[in-house]
C-alpha cells in the first residue's frame, strides 16, 4: 500500500486538502496528514477559497479537519513515505518558516519520490530551494516566487497538472481530477477498468 505524506496547517484551501485526503485513500494509499507542532487527533482550520469574478479569489470560513498523524512521528519514518503532498491555501506562506518542513521537502527531493504541489503549494517549494531550474506551475500570483526561486514558471489552464520528473504542480483545485491522477501515475498506481 504506497504511503503519502501531506503537510497542512491552520487555514489550508479546504478542497485542497480533503478531496486528495480522501482521492488517495480511495485508490489504496495511507494518508498521514501532519501539521507542525499539532498532535494527531488535534484538528486543523481550513478555507474556501473561491473564484467569483473578483480581481483574485474569494476565502470563507472552511471545515476543521482532523490530524491523523503527528510531523516528529513522520520524520523519524521519512523512508517509509512514497510521495508528499503540499496543498495550497494560506498555510504554505507560514509553513515554508519552519526548518522542519523544508527538511522534509528537502528529503523526498533527494530521494526523488514523487512531490505533488497545488496552489500556493508551490511557496513551501521555493522556500526550501528545490525548484531550481525546474518548470512548474501554481497558482498565478506564485509565478514570480517560481521565477526568483530560478525555477520557470510555466501557465496552464486551471483544470491542469503539469509534470516534470517527480515533480507534479497544479495552479488550482479545479485540476484535482489531473494532479492526483499524474501524482498517483508517479507512484507507480495503476488504475484499471474491468
Amino acid at each position: 500500500m504506497p504511503k503519502t505524506l501531506i503537510l497542512a496547517g491552520d487555514f489550508v484551501e479546504d478542497y485542497e486538502l480533503m478531496v486528495p485526503f480522501q482521492m488517495l485513500q480511495l485508490l489504496g494509499c495511507d494518508v498521514d496528514v501532519v501539521c507542525p507542532d499539532r498532535r494527531s487527533g488535534d484538528f486543523i482550520k481550513t478555507a474556501i477559497h473561491d473564484f467569483e469574478g473578483d480581481q483574485t479569489y474569494t476565502e470563507k470560513p472552511g471545515h476543521r479537519f482532523t490530524l491523523n498523524a503527528e510531523l516528529e512521528e513522520s520524520i523519524a519514518k521519512i523512508a517509509e513515505y512514497d510521495g508528499l503532498y503540499i496543498p495550497g491555501g494560506r498555510s504554505p506562506e507560514y509553513l515554508r518558516l519552519d526548518q522542519r518542513v523544508l527538511d522534509v521537502v528537502r528529503a523526498f527531493f533527494q530521494a526523488a519520490k514523487p512531490v505533488a504541489a497545488i496552489c500556493h503549494g508551490i511557496q513551501v517549494l521555493t522556500a526550501a530551494g528545490v525548484v531550481a531550474g525546474r518548470r512548474c506551475t501554481a497558482y498565478p500570483a506564485c509565478g514570480p516566487e517560481i521565477t526568483l526561486a530560478k525555477g520557470q514558471y510555466v501557465a496552464v489552464p486551471v483544470n491542469e497538472a503539469y509534470v516534470e520528473g517527480n515533480l507534479v504542480t497544479a495552479p488550482a483545485w479545479p485540476a484535482h481530477a489531473s494532479l492526483v491522477r499524474e501524482f498517483s501515475k508517479l507512484m507507480g498506481i495503476t488504475i484499471s477498468h474491468a
